[in-house]
């Protein structure tokens, strides 16, 4: 037996979770691999999940533990250690290694779209998941400027966000869980009339297909993509990690 699974909080839902018990399936496994949520209100429970659950190989992590997680980590790779996020570990002679696997899924998703005029991207939210996006787009010298809440010294504000800012940053990647189910209604604070077909939007978010962010931007004539593609191609590397 070969236990897998998510950790966060709370996992309302989980795409892992249905996408690995399905391609364990489609591999007759299903008896001998699984994978489970694991919803712990403090990263600090860590510790206790990995003496319960002994037959763990590996697990993702997902909001809001990212960053968080870092200090349990025995080991971490390079880029794990530069952007200080962490989405998946591997578990190996009982230490924990760290790895990103969103870096790969976010630039090969993003590559196909990507256009003579993107070079300077809005990176709305500063989470663990923007902390992939940031190495990905500094790899691919796309520069960037993160927009927040609560800005600091390295970020602006949304109200910020003017006609001038979007005709140099055409380029616009959501990180933030704004629009994610239930919360559909919702969309980050930005003038959208703004927005034309030079511009290309990324919601990291899956869940809905076309949240009002992109919804939006689309009806000003935007291209538009989605969350799900980076999350299977990094749901597949997280595989290809636990399998080393």
């Amino acid at each position: 037996m070969r236990l897998f699974g998510l950790v966060g909080y709370p996992l309302t839902h989980s795409f892992s979770r249905t996408f690995f018990t399905q391609k364990f399936s489609s591999m007759g496994m299903g008896e001998e691999l699984f994978y489970e949520n694991f919803s712990i209100p403090d990263i600090e429970e860590l510790p206790y999940l990995l003496i319960q659950k002994k037959y763990l190989d590996g697990f993702n992590i997902t909001i809001p533990y990212k960053k968080q997680v870092i200090p349990f980590l025995h080991q971490l790779t390079p880029e794990v250690a530069e952007m200080g996020a962490c989405n998946c570990v591997r578990i190996q002679n009982k230490k924990l290694i760290g790895y990103n696997t969103d870096v790969v899924g976010f630039e090969q998703s993003l590559k196909p779209f990507l256009q003579k005029q993107h070079t300077h991207a809005l990176i709305l939210g500063t989470g663990g998941a923007a902390a992939a996006v940031e190495f990905v787009l500094r790899k691919l010298r796309i520069n960037y400027l993160n927009v927040s809440r609560n800005p600091t010294e390295s970020s602006i504000a949304y109200k910020e966000i003017n006609q001038a800012v979007l005709s140099q940053y055409q380029l616009i990647i959501n990180t933030s869980p704004v629009g994610q189910y239930p919360n559909v209604e919702a969309a980050p604070l930005i003038p959208y009339e703004y927005l034309g077909p030079q511009h290309h939007l990324y919601d990291l978010i899956y869940n809905p297909t076309e949240t009002l962010f992109l919804q939006k931007g689309k009806a000003q004539g935007a291209s538009v993509q989605n969350g799900y593609e980076m999350l299977v191609l990094q749901a597949e590397e997280s595989w290809r990690i636990w399998n080393l």
